[in-house]
């Protein structure tokens, strides 16, 4: 099997630290980005512990000069990146009347400009490769969602930004894909529980009774379908957007 090397945005834990470890399990070397740079280090060495290859870099992804660095430097410590996970995202919930424009500047630049930022830093790199996998995260909230006027207006833009690689890409072998999560287990929907003033077990409880296979998501669950896209058999498969939400709404 040839060796890529990946590069997975939001990488520290949750989803992304999941997708990294299930890159590295496939073969690749990856290098985990991420704001929160010793919890990434800790994924990174988690990584190698089991044999693999990584490293983790600290990054803001919304920072154009440093995003071209942390490229850079993956570049030069395990190889040119042709695999990307644009994983990078943030929650600032609230309703419209009471969203501030700081929350919603910050929600996009994490998720949008991030999304550009460091998919144009890599994409040099997979053209010169003539071989590329780029996979974007959206959401289920891309379909709208009470309280994330600026989250699913981010990830429904990340479904456009995704289909718009596919066709410019394309010719050179690099193929982009999103994977749009319903609720998963993380540190971050633990987060809207709190907020939501009840207990996550009683938060689980409501999602599993509202989705047709009765459970939450897992962090695993995502990085299985992101791997899938990452694979040299997923050559002809770009532009889509799979969700992975347990079924669909009622």
């Amino acid at each position: 099997m040839t060796t890529r090397t990946a590069i997975v945005t939001g990488a520290a834990r949750g989803i992304g630290a999941a997708t990294a470890r299930r890159l590295a399990a496939d073969g690749n070397a990856v290098a985990v980005l991420d704001r929160l740079e010793d919890q990434a280090r800790e994924t990174a060495e988690a990584i190698v512990a089991d044999g693999g290859r990584a490293i983790a870099v600290g990054v803001d992804v919304t920072d154009e000069s440093a995003v071209a660095t942390a490229v850079e430097r993956v570049a030069a410590e395990l190889g040119a990146p042709t695999v990307l996970v644009n994983n990078a995202g943030i929650l600032r919930d609230n309703l419209l009347f009471k969203m501030s424009v700081d929350d919603w500047d910050s929600v996009m630049d994490v998720h949008l400009r991030g999304a550009f930022l460091v998919t144009r830093a890599v994409q040099a790199h997979m053209v010169e490769a003539r071989w590329g996998r780029i996979v974007n995260l959206s959401s289920i909230s891309a379909l709208g969602n009470r309280g994330q006027v600026n989250y699913a207006a981010a990830k429904a833009g990340i479904q456009g930004f995704t289909k718009s690689l596919a066709i410019e890409l394309g010719k050179f072998g690099i193929t982009a894909n999103a994977v749009a999560p319903g609720f998963i287990v993380t540190d971050m929907t633990k987060q809207t529980a709190e907020r939501m003033g009840i207990s996550f077990e009683e938060f689980l409880d409501g999602v599993a009774s509202q989705t047709p296979v009765p459970r939450a998501g897992q962090p695993d669950d995502i990085a299985h379908a992101v791997s899938f896209f990452c694979s040299e058999g997923a050559g002809y498969v770009s532009g889509q957007v799979l969700y992975v939400a347990g079924g669909p709404r009622a």
